[in-house]
């Protein structure tokens, strides 16, 4: 049985924070079957990176990197295209300063 969407992005933020980063929702999208995607913020560097949920070559699912770049200001023109495209998407951003997404899923990237 998968997880809605709103109890797994309620358990990402559980885990940044018991790990002392700060997490929150910045957009709210469909509870039950919205996609995700997470911005990591390092606060040591200032540097993010983006993560969104994928399907491997294997079918299983994986956290890719779709945007290269870690300045922040690409990552939001690219959030902001996104949420044009896709008005049930979830936006979670977490700051740490290790620059950790917490996901534990597999990643790639």
């Amino acid at each position: 049985m998968l997880l809605s969407t709103d109890v797994w992005v309620g358990a990402l933020i559980r885990r940044a924070e018991l790990e002392g980063a700060h997490a929150v929702v910045v957009k709210k999208g469909d509870a039950r079957a919205g996609a995700v995607i997470v911005k990591a913020y390092d606060t040591a560097t200032r540097t993010a990176r983006l993560w969104t949920e994928a399907t491997g070559q294997d079918g299983e699912p994986l956290w890719i990197q779709p945007v290269a770049s870690e300045t922040e200001s690409e990552l939001d023109a690219y959030l902001d295209r996104q949420r044009r495209y896709d008005p049930d998407l979830w936006i979670v951003e977490i700051e740490d300063r290790q620059g950790r997404h917490f996901l534990t899923e597999k990643t790639q990237g």
